[in-house]
């Protein structure tokens, strides 16, 4: 989800409490209070030496003994408002930082609009390699049978 689209969401339901849904389906305490917003860059290089950039709004999610706490909607657009001042103008995606076991960066993978709440269903994120023409082998495609049995590959063969 992108950060002009999670705003318009927030807007066009102010009076509704903002909530998140781990990827396992366990919310996040109602409590939570967002306490950074952050326009997060970094730059890398793959395992082939190619540079590459990344950049996105990260919410840090906290939660805290104040149970009676609730983030609206409203309140939370007002808090992306004060972030202009860190934030870039062009529309960047968003992330959610929240530590559970570990601290983890959660993307969006869809909302909700419920009668009483804006729901950020959050998921996992994962590891991949930019340089796979580089360092992984190429892979062959699968023999078929026939295949198997012209080349001589075949049970009694002495082959496998």
């Amino acid at each position: 989800m992108t950060l002009e689209t999670f705003k318009g969401l927030l807007q066009a339901h102010p009076q509704k409490q903002f909530h998140l849904t781990l990827p396992n389906h366990q919310t996040v305490p109602i409590c939570f209070h967002i306490t950074e917003v952050a326009h997060v860059q970094k730059r890398f290089i793959d395992c082939g030496g190619k540079p590459h950039t990344a950049e996105t709004c990260q919410l840090q999610a906290w939660v805290w003994q104040d149970t009676d706490h609730r983030l609206l909607a409203g309140k939370m657009a007002g808090v992306l408002d004060l972030a202009k001042t860190v934030l870039p103008a062009h529309d960047l995606d968003i992330e959610i930082e929240y530590e559970d076991t570990v601290i983890s960066q959660y993307p969006v993978a869809s909302y909700t609009v419920t009668s009483n709440a804006v729901v950020l269903n959050l998921s996992h994120k994962h590891t991949d390699c930019l340089a796979k023409e580089l360092c992984c082998p190429p892979q062959k495609p699968p023999m078929l049978l026939p295949q198997v049995e012209a080349t001589g590959c075949c049970a009694g063969s002495g082959c496998c």
